[in-house]
């Protein structure tokens, strides 16, 4: 029996660096297609819509940004809103950045292979900071660090797009991907994603040990959640504003 009281630590076959590219490919086109069907670039963009609100010209970057197909989706809203945006995509796995690089729609594309830790923006720092489908990978002590990280270099705040652990999620996603996917990756990664993904007050547990005050969690179709954490303006004293 599987208890879903408590993330698994299992790890994911993606995690390992002895994956043939062609898998990696075939891995990226069906993450793209299950976010696309599933509303998780949706989610991604409106967590984007939150933190840039009404300006036209916005920097961005995403950490894990794997074949880079949020920050595709990004792009294709920015374009017909006619907002101009400057985009970095960092990613650990250099298979997945050669993908993304291959199959990008945004001009002028700058990704970088490493780990996040190691990026210094120097006094260029992006508007915003954003994860999506990557945080579970990560133990809770490593969250506070990665949230911690967000805050500290992003000026206008990070958001995060990430699974909720709840049994539907895991037997849906379980019996869809045996049906339909080509790839081995998926058919064991998402439903274990979904075992190593979150519950409500995990999240609050992880920001609050992180000093993180001013946040929003929402719950979003299909089983995800969205936590937006806006900066501060500066000069503004900092309120508690998460929703319970």
């Amino acid at each position: 029996m599987i208890d879903f009281r408590k993330r698994s630590y299992q790890k994911e076959l993606l995690d390992r660096d002895d994956i043939p590219f062609a898998d990696i490919q075939q891995n990226m086109k069906e993450l793209d297609f299950i976010n696309t069907r599933l509303g998780g670039h949706a989610i991604t963009i409106e967590g984007f819509k939150k933190l840039a609100r009404q300006r036209k010209t916005i920097s961005v970057c995403e950490i894990g940004c794997g074949g880079g197909d949020n920050l595709n989706a990004i792009y294709r809203f920015c374009s017909k809103k006619h907002i101009h945006l400057k985009f970095t995509g960092i990613d650990i796995n250099a298979d997945c950045i050669a993908y993304a690089k291959k199959n990008t729609a945004i001009p002028d594309e700058n990704y970088i292979v490493s780990n996040y830790k190691n990026v210094d923006f120097g006094n260029d720092k992006p508007d915003i900071i954003f994860t999506s489908l990557f945080c579970h990978h990560f133990s809770d002590e490593e969250l506070i660090t990665m949230m911690q990280w967000m805050k500290a270099n992003s000026k206008l705040g990070f958001f995060i797009n990430d699974l909720h652990r709840h049994p539907i999620a895991y037997h849906f996603i379980k019996l869809a991907t045996k049906l339909f996917s080509k790839s081995y990756l998926v058919k064991n990664d998402a439903p274990l994603s979904v075992l190593r993904g979150f519950k409500k007050i995990e999240w609050k547990n992880i920001l609050h040990k992180a000093g993180i005050i001013n946040y929003t969690i929402q719950w979003k179709w299909a089983f995800r959640y969205l936590i937006t954490a806006p900066c501060p303006p500066k000069g503004k004293l900092k309120l508690d504003v998460y929703k319970r």
